[in-house]
């Protein structure tokens, strides 16, 4: 599976469980760890931990994939999940305004998200 398909599939799955504001960095070429950057945002710590088990879940499952680590489950705030070529990163909306990754790495383009438009889903 190629940085691209791999970042559309986690984007997939943390849509299905209904994570909002769903932005795809592309760090090609940029940073020396990973493809791309997936942030999106869960209402509550128990939501990001849904979203993480769904990404976690639907991987294996689907696609025989399994992250390299995760950090940020116990507390469930930031929670990253480490898949190589896409790092993810599933914040509750006050720790991901907070750290404003996005900002951070504002010049970086992003990836065009296939996803289906509805109100738990947005495409950066």
């Amino acid at each position: 599976m190629s940085p691209d398909e791999l970042t559309q599939a986690v984007a997939a799955l943390a849509a299905d469980k209904k994570a909002i504001d769903i932005v795809a960095l592309d760090l090609r070429g940029i940073a020396g760890y990973t493809d791309f950057f997936l942030i999106c945002s869960g209402g509550s710590d128990r939501q990001t931990k849904a979203i993480h088990d769904g990404i976690h879940q639907g991987m294996k499952k689907e696609h025989d994939t399994l992250p390299r680590r995760v950090e940020g489950l116990s507390e469930a705030r930031w929670i990253l999940m480490d898949y190589l070529d896409c790092v993810v990163h599933v914040f509750t909306p006050d720790t991901r305004d907070y750290y404003r990754l996005e900002q951070l790495w504002g010049d970086v383009p992003r990836l065009e998200l296939d996803l289906d438009e509805g109100p738990s889903a947005a495409a950066g």
